[in-house]
């Protein structure tokens, strides 16, 4: 087995997670692609770390957005300031009320139905909808309000 190096796949510009998912899941097919890195603030690339950039090019065949890869190997260096290995620990629990603090139903006040702690999300189902519809927000999109366990009511 040779030695992991990082490469750079490039991608369209603002669709980096829909290539991020769509390689996630064509890489977990194939053997010899260890990890992918996005990382935020970087636009128009993802980093793949593999034996060889020919089994990047297979694995990013006809994933739409995916531009090519460079062709020589990243030093990680050149990276590392953008990569923190962080442990998220996220204090939400189902069942909690939660405002949502950004997007577009922001201020709506929400129940946490599911936890994805693998893709930072949550599901939530707003409380002033007449039809409870699950929507899908980030992690650090909403704060806890209250927990299903406080006695109190608001």
């Amino acid at each position: 087995m040779s030695e992991a190096k990082l490469f750079a796949l490039r991608t369209t510009a603002n669709r980096e997670d829909q290539v991020f998912d769509f390689l996630s899941s064509s890489a977990a097919k194939k053997e010899g692609i260890f990890s992918i890195i996005r990382p935020h603030g970087l636009r128009g690339y993802i980093f793949v770390e593999s034996e060889s950039a020919a089994l990047i090019e297979e694995a990013s065949k006809g994933i739409p957005y995916a531009r090519g890869i460079l062709p020589q190997p990243v030093p990680y260096t050149e990276i590392e300031s953008m990569v923190e290995q962080v442990k998220v620990t996220v204090n939400i629990q189902k069942d909690d009320i939660v405002e949502i603090i950004s997007g577009p139903f922001k201020r709506e006040m929400a129940k946490v139905t599911r936890i994805d702690q693998t893709k930072e999300e949550v599901v939530v189902e707003l409380l002033e909808a007449a039809v409870p519809i699950p929507i899908t927000v980030k992690l650090d999109s909403v704060k806890v309000v209250r927990r299903d366990t406080d006695e109190k009511k608001e």
